[in-house]
């Protein structure tokens, strides 16, 4: 892939994803109303709720926790940058946990009683996750052909999608996306429903354009995270890429129906769910391939 390429690629994750990611929330609160029988909100709220955010001063706590945050930013949209653009996958996934790292220290740099539980939650689920992502990175490494964690070596490598390599992997990374999208019933740390139980945990202390920063940082993650959904289903044929707009769609509305549909776990259920499902389905497949290629 060349360079102008990439970064058109880029340039189109930074300008759209946030407006993509926005409509599907919006989507969400809507489907997600009409599952508990109420009409719900315009699908553009998303979109109202961030520009009133942004439109208040700012009221961070300290200068430290301002700057965590916008480093949590930037270090998202470093991550889309890389994987949008085709870089290395594994790289993609070392940013994702730096910028979870800054996510922390804003938190604990306010000294709040429900920042300070929300933070420790927020570490248990880095703890469920991370095993999964780096399997996921290296799933992909051994299924292309020579073997890459580069993404557009990934695609054109072959004209069979991955999926068909990696059902395991795949069934694994989107158990743990339930706990990246902080939906039911894995909600510990921190959700965007009114129901959370720590008031907003790890975010509690970040009002404003702090919030609104985080705000846009998540939905800049989330584009990510469907974007490997739709890794696993892109090949060399154009084609592919309705299938992986479709798979991106059911895997999103699994998600909302999951989240509708159960109550919270506690901290300690959660991760042994997580690692359980890491072991067993991802292990099983990382075996499968070992042999395949042996």
């Amino acid at each position: 892939m060349e360079l102008s390429t990439r970064l058109i690629l880029a340039g189109c994750y930074l300008i759209f994803a946030p407006f993509v990611i926005g409509l599907l929330d919006g989507f969400d609160r809507k489907i997600s109303a009409r599952m508990q029988g109420r009409r719900g909100p315009s699908v553009l709220q998303p979109f109202f709720d961030l520009k009133k955010l942004f439109e208040k001063e700012f009221l961070t706590a300290n200068k430290a926790q301002l700057f965590m945050i916008r480093s949590y930013l930037v270090f998202i949209a470093l991550s889309g940058v890389l994987f949008f653009g085709g870089f290395d996958i594994l790289l993609v996934v070392f940013s994702l946990s730096t910028a979870a790292m800054f996510l922390i220290l804003a938190s604990t740099s306010t000294h709040s009683p429900y920042s300070a539980q929300g933070t420790h939650r927020e570490l248990v689920q880095i703890m469920a996750c991370e095993p999964m992502e780096l399997l996921v990175a290296v799933g992909f490494y051994l299924a292309t052909t020579p073997s890459t964690f580069n993404v557009s070596e990934i695609i054109s490598g072959s004209p069979i999608s991955n999926i068909v390599y990696l059902p395991g992997f795949f069934v694994g990374f989107v158990f743990v996306l339930t706990i990246k999208f902080r939906k039911s019933p894995f909600d510990i740390s921190t959700s965007h429903h009114a129901h959370q139980e720590v008031i907003k945990g790890v975010t509690s202390e970040m009002v404003g354009k702090e919030y609104g920063m985080v705000t846009l940082a998540e939905w800049y993650e989330n584009a990510i995270l469907l974007g490997i959904v739709g890794l696993f289903f892109l090949n060399s044929n154009p084609v592919s890429i309705v299938g992986a707009i479709i798979a991106i769609l059911v895997v999103w509305f699994l998600e909302i129906l999951i989240d509708n549909t159960s109550a919270r776990v506690k901290w300690q259920l959660m991760l042994k769910l997580a690692w359980g499902v890491t072991i067993v389905a991802a292990g099983m497949n990382l075996l499968l391939l070992e042999i395949i290629r042996g």
